[in-house]
């Protein structure tokens, strides 16, 4: 799998995130660099585990749905009659 990369934007917003938890749960200042740093060594070292959760959690509704569109289809079935034979 290659590198997870994030837009600017997106890299913006996880960087402000991440000094607001440290500035409110662990009361230390992180600066922009070292939030990124961090950030950076997440995304590398276990973003592969989050991207392959939402993987496998896709799989899963993706065959939920698939199984009540299987469902939904054999409702429409119209039932057979047999050939009637005359003695």
């Amino acid at each position: 799998m290659t590198d997870i990369k994030f837009s600017r934007a997106e890299t913006e917003a996880i960087v402000h995130r991440i000094q607001l938890y440290f500035g409110q749960e662990l009361k230390q200042d992180i600066g922009r660099f070292d939030a990124e740093f961090l950030l950076e060594f997440f995304t590398h070292e276990i973003g592969t585990y989050f991207y392959n959760r939402g993987l496998s959690d896709a799989q899963q509704a993706l065959s939920e749905k698939l199984d009540e569109l299987s469902y939904a289809i054999s409702g429409l079935e119209k039932p057979v009659e047999s050939p009637r034979r005359d003695r």
